[in-house]
Parts: structure tokens; sequence; C-alpha cells
């Protein structure tokens, strides 16, 4: 047993909501960071490599109207937004550093040879 409590229970020690933004231009990310850290509720990640602004709230889904209301405030266009909420998932990688995917392939059954011996 790696935990115990209900999935609520466990998802929230993994952390709350997170607010994530998909800019079209990818130089504004700097910018839109300044302009969202009103709402994060921790510290506020950048995925360069997919234009992505990544912020914890505690806000749900109010936070996603206060994030496009305070980007377009600064001329901010947004390619893709989203309301994320942890996993299960994301609690077994907290808790173990390892993928449930990762687990699952080391528990496969090895196959049974279907060849036979024939003299």
């Amino acid at each position: 047993m790696i935990a115990q409590g209900t999935s609520d229970e466990l998802k929230s020690q993994v952390g709350g909501d997170r607010v994530e933004v998909v800019v079209e231009i990818p130089n504004q990310l700097a910018q839109a960071k300044a302009a969202l850290s009103s709402i994060a509720s921790g510290e506020i990640n950048i995925n360069e490599d997919q234009h992505k602004v990544i912020i914890p709230t505690s806000g749900g889904s109010r936070s996603v109207v206060e994030a496009v209301r305070l980007l377009d405030e600064v001329q901010i266009s947004i390619a893709d937004i989203a309301l994320r909420r942890p996993t299960l998932d994301d609690v077994f990688l907290s808790l173990t550093g390892r993928s449930a995917e990762d687990e699952k392939s080391e528990v496969k059954p090895k196959q049974r040879s279907r060849r036979g011996a024939r003299a």
C-alpha cells in the first residue's frame, strides 16, 4: 500500500486545479505568465515547446474566466485554455516517481511459448 484515503483526498495531496493556457504567439509566454500571476496559488510554469502557461489555482472554473479576461486586457491571443484537475495517475506519479503505465508494463505476465517439441 502506497497511500490511503478517498480519491479526492489523495488528489488534494498532489495539488489543486490548474489552468493551462496555450498562447498563439510563443514570444508572449513571459507576458502571459506575468498577467496571470494574480490567479495563481503557487508557482506558474511555462512549457515553451507547447507554448503553454500552467497556473496552479484554487478558483476552479472561475479561474478560467478570469484568465481569459486578464489575457484579453493585455491583448494576448489564446489558442487553447483548459481547467485540469489532478488524476489518480498524477497521485501515483507523485507518490512513487513512476507513472502507472510503467508499473503496468512491469507486472505483465510472461507469455508461454506455443512451440511444441516434435521428434
